[in-house]
């Protein structure tokens, strides 16, 4: 008799609701702002290096983050950007999640007309993801 086995039969490789909000509660660094002078004009910040872990593997993530935004009153700073990205390197959370906090995040420090952040992470096993959140967010 061919041996098989099925995966989704082991407990061992389940998701918790605790591996879907890893790392959501984490205390994230402000993100600073400063004074916009111009009105109407679009921004986009890329971070090359974004890495993260996996909250159920523990292997690192890799990828690519764009933010991009239409300041109103305020545009971020880019040096406590970077620390607030440089967060992200040793915390357990995954992808989808990186991308909506950021979101979050950003619109909370500067609020902004609209905002886009798309998060372009390296394969693992094989499979790339790339996730995209937008602010304003759909009505529900």
């Amino acid at each position: 008799m061919p041996y098989s086995y099925n995966i989704h039969m082991s407990p061992k490789r389940r998701y918790t609701d605790e591996h879907a909000k890893a790392g959501l509660d984490f205390d994230f660094p402000a993100i600073e702002t400063w004074p916009n002078q111009f009105p109407g004009y679009e921004i986009q910040i890329d971070d090359p290096e974004l890495t993260s872990v996996c909250p159920k593997t523990g292997l690192p993530d890799f990828g690519l983050l764009t933010i991009r935004y239409v300041p109103r009153k305020r545009c971020l700073e880019l040096k406590s950007l970077k620390e607030y990205l440089f967060s992200f390197r040793n915390l357990g959370i995954f992808q989808e999640n990186i991308v909506n906090q950021v979101l979050e995040d950003v619109v909370k420090a500067c609020d902004p007309v609209w905002a886009t952040v798309k998060g372009e992470f390296r394969p693992r096993g094989g499979i790339g993801t790339t996730v995209e959140a937008h602010w304003p967010r759909p009505k529900a």
